[in-house]
């Protein structure tokens, strides 16, 4: 296809695909696509062992990372240790989430032995992401992400000098000026439909009023995202102007996907109405599944969730437990699982290899590229 993204990180299909799976990643960048890697949840060590991995399947294809280093956390905890980080933690939060569990039946007489050990939110400052950006360029990424804000200048120069593209999420139209000021090669416009981090404007709303705002930058390329899970919705998209689409969760259910069995049956089973808009992940909202974990953050006598990283603390802590369980069939635990994903989870019914989905994607796009066509008559 014929993008100014596509063009610049040599693709034939500017479906990008972010996972944490380096089998979703390295399938989608083998069949045209371009896959990103997330890695904030590793160490240099084991993401040099996930790229390598991708180096071996990708038969010379490109693709890129996703790092998430949030600017209001960086300045705010940038010395706490993952110890520190614990101490802050309420006691009231401690408790609420003990009883939480309890009433699910889930023993947490062991809840908090983990906690401090497991190094959250040390590779969202810029001490442990540089890091682990120094062994991503070991080897040939081509892109670098920055999920939650403007990408910091390690992470520009860094890229610079390994010839590699930066781009950034873009909630909201001034979010996408911020971007665009630091010098980003890509800005990933994501409406509230998306899983993960997201803020309230649409996806059809939010494209075009960054696309606008951005007409005057001929160097930046623009992705769409949110809701993306078909490619006729990929064709709106670019009707309206991006460059591309950028893309979650539609592939937290191929045949790949290491989205644990439990979670991806509430997927296949969801509509679009069940997702919720929580910050009872992460201290920022992001859109999750429905469950009985985010009905009891929004209940009346909840605490209010802690600021980024400390929620994710007691989050990890509580998920380390549930996940384990509900994989073992525990009717508590499996009303409380859940995991980020997009109110397109409406429209993912069935489960398909990561190949499957990427040409299910090309010929969505070519049917609704003919549909516009016999509309105006060309």
């Amino acid at each position: 296809m014929n993008t100014k993204i596509c063009a610049q990180l040599g693709i034939d299909f500017p479906l990008f695909a972010f996972s944490h799976c380096r089998d979703v990643v390295a399938g989608v960048s083998a069949a045209g696509g371009f896959g990103v890697l997330g890695a904030v949840g590793h160490s240099p060590e084991t993401l040099d062992v996930e790229l390598s991995w991708i180096d071996e399947h990708v038969d010379g294809k490109p693709y890129g990372v996703d790092l998430l280093v949030p600017t209001s956390m960086d300045n705010k905890e940038q010395g706490l240790s993952a110890r520190e980080l614990e101490d802050r933690i309420p006691a009231e939060h401690k408790r609420y989430i003990e009883d939480l569990l309890a009433q699910h039946g889930i023993d947490t007489r062991d809840l908090w032995d983990r906690v401090g050990q497991d190094g959250v939110g040390d590779n969202m400052r810029e001490a442990g992401a540089s890091l682990v950006l120094d062994a991503a360029f070991t080897h040939p990424v081509k892109l670098v992400v920055n999920a939650l804000g403007v990408p910091p200048e390690f992470m520009m120069s860094k890229a610079r000098e390994h010839g590699a593209l930066v781009g950034a999420l873009a909630g909201a139209k001034e979010h996408s000026t911020k971007h665009a000021e630091a010098g980003v090669d890509v800005v990933v416009v994501a409406g509230t439909e998306a899983g993960g981090h997201c803020g309230e404007v649409s996806t059809l709303v939010l494209v075009p009023e960054v696309i606008e705002e951005l007409k005057d930058y001929d160097n930046i390329s623009v992705l769409a995202a949110g809701g993306i899970v078909t490619g006729r919705q990929m064709a709106a998209c670019m009707a309206m102007g991006a460059d591309g689409v950028w893309t979650g969760s539609v592939w937290l259910t191929t045949a790949e996907a290491e989205t644990i069995p439990v979670v991806k049956e509430k997927m296949l089973a969801a509509t679009s109405r069940h997702t919720v808009r929580s910050r009872s992940r992460t201290g920022k909202y992001t859109r999750q599944l429905r469950s009985a974990w985010t009905d009891a953050w929004q209940a009346a006598d909840s605490p209010e969730p802690l600021p980024m990283p400390l929620q994710g603390v007691v989050a990890n802590a509580a998920f380390r437990k549930i996940n384990k369980l509900a994989q073992a069939n525990h009717e508590g635990a499996k009303q409380l699982v859940n995991y980020f994903v997009g109110q397109g989870v409406g429209l993912m019914n069935e489960t398909l290899s990561v190949r499957a989905v990427v040409y299910q994607f090309m010929e969505d796009f070519a049917a609704a590229r003919e549909r516009l066509n016999n509309v105006i008559g060309e």
